[in-house]
């Protein structure tokens, strides 16, 4: 297929060409992946300005993403692709086969700087989803801050670059930049344009921006950072949202209520603490599910009326097909139990053919996890609907999971759909998502909130 690109994708394009170091913070659908590879085609082939070129992506990114959006364009043949994946015999085999474009997942990347340490042999990193490099203190951040004066160039990618606040990207700028923009240490960059937010006596939660701080850190930031949203270029489809209401029967309603009491009285106001708040929070989503984990890892079933929901949102597609969000290992298990008796085709998001047959229309329900599957996969040819059976609190991996069938190439109006139990912890998450508040910050105030609330019951 001939490539021809938008004006807003060859800017880009030239940007990659002009700027050794640069961030491409483009919204979801802008096609990303073909304008960085059109430029490496470009500094490969055509300017010989680099040899070898490395891709750090998600896992399921780098399975497939890359190779096969090469494969759709005639001016991309000539790219060699090597994946970095498997045991660590097979990725040194993958090194050691000549190649234009290496292919790694980003959890390898400590592996793969010790195993070069000074004969770093790529002189163009692309990062792909970026944000997965925000937290200064991962491995995989000190890692690339390390090798950083070896590399001559690099593009970011993400569409996402601050999920949850500014303090998100300065990682993300330091990789590109050495300090120069944002200073050297994340405690220069939150004491210059930060203050604390959510805090105790003993530790800050979270930090707010000062005023302007924002206007200033864009204003530092804006010549190596491109930033585009999808609507202002490109026509994409219509999404409806649909809040599904899950009521409980009258014995579940006892039972929720029963064990989100005990939970929350276990935990004073006064002492919760972000650990503790992520343990509860996540036992509280468990329950409005269906089903929580004991201290052994056992499943104890709690009642079916989310899955009774789903089943009847299933039957009211009236066969077409659904992507399916869970957001614990008992939900995909207990999903795949209650179509059992269907004549549906289930499958679970595991490989490249779990994503072609999807698009070949081959698969009626496609479960996946939204870790595994919010970045880089093309799945707008398979369906239109998506069904969060879980939420979470995660506003990146929200956003990035509808993205899969939300974004350029879908032909029909996008419904997503969210069950959501009345009354429950479901309700705090779907209105943080929609308020787009920080995942902290509104887990904090909604179970002070419910705690609040079963001491004035009790």
């Amino acid at each position: 297929m001939k490539f021809k690109p938008h004006n807003y994708q060859m800017y880009n394009i030239n940007r990659i060409l002009s700027d050794p170091f640069l961030a491409l913070w483009l919204d979801m659908g802008l096609g990303k992946t073909v304008i960085t590879l059109t430029a490496i085609n470009d500094l490969k082939y055509n300017r010989f300005e680099v040899n070898k070129v490395l891709v750090i992506a998600p896992k399921k990114v780098a399975q497939g993403t890359w190779t096969n959006e090469a494969k759709k364009w005639d001016h991309l043949q000539l790219l060699r692709f090597s994946i970095v994946l498997g045991s660590q015999t097979k990725r040194i085999k993958a090194l050691n086969t000549p190649a234009d474009v290496y292919i790694i997942n980003r959890e390898n990347i400590p592996w793969l700087v010790d195993y070069y340490r000074n004969s770093w042999p790529f002189d163009m990193v692309v990062i792909d989803e970026s944000s997965s490099f925000k937290n200064h203190q991962s491995k995989r951040f000190k890692s690339l801050k390390g090798i950083r004066p070896h590399i001559k160039r690099q593009v970011q990618l993400t569409g996402t670059p601050s999920p949850n606040g500014l303090l998100d990207i300065w990682a993300q700028i330091y990789l590109l930049d050495g300090g120069y923009r944002l200073g050297k240490t994340i405690g220069g960059f939150r004491e210059r344009y930060f203050e604390p937010d959510q805090r105790n006596r003993d530790r800050v939660f979270s930090y707010a921006p000062k005023d302007g701080a924002d206007n200033r850190i864009h204003s530092l930031i804006g010549d190596i950072v491109v930033s585009m949203k999808a609507e202002d270029y490109i026509e994409l489809p219509a999404v409806t949202y649909n809040s599904v209401p899950v009521v409980l029967d009258d014995k579940a309603r006892r039972a929720y209520e029963k064990l989100e009491k005990e939970m929350l009285l276990e935990v004073d106001e006064t002492e919760i603490t972000a650990a503790s708040a992520a343990v509860l929070g996540n036992k509280l989503l468990q329950l409005c599910n269906g089903a929580v984990y004991d201290e052994d890892r056992n499943i104890a079933e709690i009642h079916n009326n989310k899955i009774e929901s789903f089943l009847e949102l299933i039957e009211a597609l009236n066969g077409s097909p659904a992507l399916v969000f869970y957001n614990f290992q008992h939900d995909k298990s207990r999903i795949q139990k209650a179509l059992e008796k269907s004549n549906l085709r289930i499958r679970e998001l595991k490989t490249p053919q779990d994503e072609l047959d999807w698009n070949n229309k081959q698969i009626d329900v496609l479960l996946a996890h939204p870790a595994s599957a919010g970045y880089g996969l093309n799945l707008q040819q398979g369906g239109n609907h998506i069904i969060w059976f879980g939420l979470n609190w995660n506003l990146e991996l929200y956003q990035q999971a509808n993205a899969r069938l939300a974004r350029q190439g879908q032909k029909e109006k996008v419904f997503i759909h969210r069950l959501t139990v009345q009354s429950g912890m479901d309700e705090n998450v779907e209105d943080a998502l929609k308020g787009k508040a920080s995942t902290q910050e509104s887990l904090l105030s909604a179970l002070k909130a419910r705690i609040e609330k079963v001491k004035e019951g009790a």
